[in-house]
């Protein structure tokens, strides 16, 4: 009888501690089965933090290249708008230039007596004034133009006119202006300054007239 009672307890104690075994095993297959879990649980979180800031840096960097585009945008027009206020700048000086250099070289014109070339005391004074403007441009030319009144025929008077025109271009030769920068032309009495028919008029009609050439560019 007491043997029966030692075999119930071994049974018993090996029951016990199997199943003592048993749930320590499920316990730990739990905990692992959870751990897994909370390990997944902190990747797609961490997943998604990622992929949001992914995002923003791409938005941030889009932004960044609007920016730059816009700013160097900016800087283009700024640039073309500076060169083109400079070029029209460049443009009205040298047009001003140009206009004094002329206004400086212009020669008024000289006025003879009636059937007369040679140059009178007032018209050499005039040559005198304008001459040292042309050593000073030497790349303006000039024509001299003689001009008559209405008397005398045409042929006489386009003789007299070209006379005229070739004493006023060898006094400024004289005065130091290179002979091959002088032209001469006569328009007789083709082209009077005053169309009236009288001495007054006559006399402005008896001229030489002076024309600038600028420098070929």
């Amino acid at each position: 009888m007491r043997r029966n009672w030692v075999w119930v307890g071994l049974i018993a104690f090996v029951l016990c501690v199997s199943v003592a075994f048993l749930t320590g095993c499920a316990k730990k297959a739990a905990l692992k089965e959870g751990a897994g879990i909370s390990q997944e649980q902190k990747g797609v979180a961490s997943g998604a933090t990622t992929g949001i800031s992914a995002a923003d840096e791409a938005a941030a960097r889009e932004k960044a290249l609007r920016e730059k585009a816009l700013r160097e945008q900016a800087e283009r027009e700024a640039a073309e708008k500076a060169a083109r206020e400079a070029a029209e700048k460049a443009k009205k000086e040298a047009a001003a230039k140009a206009a004094a250099i002329l206004a400086e070289l212009k020669i008024a014109d000289i006025h003879f007596d009636y059937d007369k070339y040679n140059l009178r005391p007032d018209a050499q004074d005039v040559l005198k004034k304008g001459a040292p403007a042309y050593l000073k441009y030497r790349d303006y030319k000039l024509v001299v133009e003689g001009h008559c009144d209405e008397r005398g025929t045409a042929e006489y008077n386009l003789a007299l006119g070209e006379k005229r025109a070739m004493e006023a271009a060898k006094y400024l030769v004289n005065l130091g202006i290179e002979k091959e920068r002088i032209k001469t032309i006569s328009y007789g009495k083709e082209m009077p300054l005053d169309k009236g028919h009288d001495e007054a008029a006559w006399a402005k009609n008896r001229r030489a007239h002076f024309v600038i050439f600028p420098p070929v560019k």
